[in-house]
Order: structure tokens, then sequence, then C-alpha cells
């Protein structure tokens, strides 16, 4: 099979979808893989470490979808990678259709795209295998962010989130205690923050308290706990997935008005259509705006802030996926593979997601029949 791998377009997206030595696992079972030069400049793999394991370097992302039968990516296609995809291809890559336009998902039925989204993939036990590494980065990453916008000279509170002693510690709010708010709450307990996690979810705050040893405080998720916890709040962390659809707003633009002044909001959701009623998308370069008089920070691509970190972590995940679909074929995988079928969000011109295609109005089918035909 062919594999190709794009340099991917979105502005500051440092990582690449594959590391040279898991392309070497695919050269070796006798795929070729396409790569465009400088996919992985940013994550500090060159193009020659890509050819010393037998890559081919392209120099367009048009001749990636020219020649692949299967293409990668770690970002959301763009209008312009839709418009290049190919008649029957595959398309493995984070997707967000619950919040991408119609017409897109439109160019995947009438092209007959069989595209799987990366954010979707789920294990029997409900886990997300490649979302995993991805949150566990974001929510280390969401302390470190907060402990900079905290700073005066950022414009933040003037917190430092450990406190000193006679001096209590910031106080962190995390809405979600699953792996990024996991993540964030280890990370901001080990400074000394003051840690109160939110959840519907009894039994992930048992666990997180326990493994936490009780240096976090919990609270069921409701609109209730919610209003109080974010008024005492110097940070604010929306950790909250829903996977394949739109991420519920949970913090309501009067609730953003009760926070304290210069306060920080990082919604880790924000890729999803965020959790808070005032985010917006933000990039790497302008990461943070004021609403209500609170500091904003959305960055959807969050973990390419550690580029090389990130692409070892994802690449990883990713290529057990990979190695079936270029081995096995894309309709034995899907039949095959359980995991891997749950990320299909349209195949052989079919939408294979009830939510999505109630959404948009389309007709759903079920992957079992599209795999039958």
């Amino acid at each position: 099979m062919n594999i190709g791998i794009v340099k991917e377009n979105h502005v500051f997206e440092g990582r690449v979808a594959i590391t040279p030595a898991n392309a070497k696992v695919l050269l070796k079972a006798g795929h070729a893989v396409f790569i465009e030069a400088g996919a992985g400049d940013v994550s500090r793999f060159s193009d020659e470490d890509y050819q010393r394991v037998g890559a081919r370097i392209v120099y367009t992302n048009e001749e990636i979808y020219g020649r692949a039968n299967l293409v990668v990516k770690v970002a959301p296609p763009k209008a312009q990678d839709y418009e290049l995809m190919q008649p029957e291809q595959i398309i493995f890559s984070p997707l967000h259709l619950a919040v991408a336009r119609k017409k897109w998902v439109e160019i995947l039925l009438k092209k007959k795209i069989t595209a799987i989204g990366v954010e979707i993939i789920e294990e029997d036990n409900g886990s997300l295998p490649v979302v995993v590494p991805m949150s566990e980065i974001a929510g280390q990453l969401a302390i470190q962010v907060a402990s900079q916008y905290l700073q005066t000279n950022r414009g933040g509170r003037g917190i430092l989130l450990g406190g000193v002693p006679g001096v209590p510690p910031g106080i962190v709010v995390i809405l979600g205690a699953g792996v990024a708010g996991t993540s964030a709450a280890y990370a901001a307990t080990s400074l000394g923050a003051q840690v109160i996690i939110l959840d519907h979810n009894i039994n992930k705050l048992r666990r997180i308290r326990q493994n936490l040893q009780r240096r976090v405080f919990t609270a069921v998720s409701n609109e209730y706990y919610i209003e109080k916890a974010v008024k005492f709040a110097d940070v604010l962390i929306g950790a909250v997935l829903v996977p394949g659809e739109r991420t519920p707003t949970l913090v309501t633009r009067q609730m953003v008005k009760s926070m304290r002044p210069k306060s920080l909001i990082i919604d880790l959701a924000i890729d999803q259509g965020g959790c808070v009623e005032t985010s917006r998308p933000t990039t790497i370069m302008d990461p943070v705006f004021i609403e209500e008089n609170v500091i904003h920070y959305c960055l959807p691509n969050m973990p390419s802030a550690v580029a090389r970190t990130a692409t070892y972590a994802m690449s990883n995940a990713m290529l057990p996926f990979l190695r079936d679909i270029a081995n096995l074929s894309i309709q034995k995988a899907l039949q095959m593979n359980k995991t891997l079928a749950r990320g299909v969000y349209t195949h052989n011109g079919g939408c294979t997601k009830i939510h999505l295609a109630e959404g948009f109005g389309l007709p759903f089918v079920q992957l079992e029949s599209s795999l039958e035909v």
C-alpha cells in the first residue's frame, strides 16, 4: 500500500504523523511511504532521516494525495485537503466532523472516502488510544501555561500556583476527570496548588482522589457546583470530551463574568467546540484573548508546543492501526479490528455515525452493511 504523510498546513503545527522508526516498520512490511519535504523539521526529524530508512520525499500536498492510498495526518484537514482527496482514498486523521462544515462531509461521501477520525477510535472499555497520549500532554501543558499566564508580566493575577509559607496556593478548578483532567490535576498538585475537580462520573472522582492521596477536592459536575467553583478559581481548565460530538457548553458567559479579574480559562475542549461559552480558537503565535476581564487560552493543537514529544507519542499510538490497514486492506481491517472500526465516519459513500448524519440531515448507513458491499 502507498502511505502518504503530509506536511501540516495549520499555523505552527509542528507535529508529523510518523517518526522515521515507525516509517521503517511499514517499509519493512513491503509498503511504500511518501513524506512531504520538511514535514518533520519542527519535530527535529530531517528529510534525510526518513530517506535513510527508505521513505521517499515528495514536494507538494498534491503529490501526496495523488500517490497515496492511505493519507495520514495529525491535524484536521482544511478546505484544500478535502479538494485534493482522491476517490476511494483512506484518510486517517483527527477529523472532528461534528464541528466541521456540512460540505466537507458531503465531499467525503461523494468521493467515497473512508474517513477514520483518530479522535473516536475506541477500545471496548471506552478508552481512546490515540487521544490518550495527546490528552496526557495537554493536561501537563495546561499547568505550565497557567503558571505563565498567572504572572503579572503576562497580565495575570500575579499568583504563584504553589504559594509560599504564609501565603495560600492558587486555586485550579478542572472540569472533567478524564485523561486530560487527571493529567492536569497531577501536574497542579505536584506544584502545591489547591485543586478542585468536577465530573458527573463518581467512579472517576473516586479514582483520582485515591490516586492523588486525597490531595484534591472533588464535586459532582452540575450547574450549581460549576457556578460556585468558577467564582473563586484562579485557573479554570475545561477538560470535557464527548467522543465524536460537539462539547457541551458547561460554563456560561454569566459564569465567566463572575470570575476573578484576570483569572485564566484554559479550554482544552476547543477543538470540539469548547465547553466555555466565551471560548474561541487561538493560535500558538496569538494564544490568548481577554473576554469579560478573564484571560482565555484556547489552542486547538496544544500538544504541538512540544512537537517532538507529541510526534513520538501520536506516531506510536497510530502505528498498530496503520499496520492493520496496510497489511490487511481497509475492508478486512475494519471487519477484524472493532476498535479501528469505531473510528469510521464515512465509508463507501455512506455516513456511518448516526449523530453526524442526523446533525447534517444526511442518510445514515450501518458500517457493517457498508463493509458487505
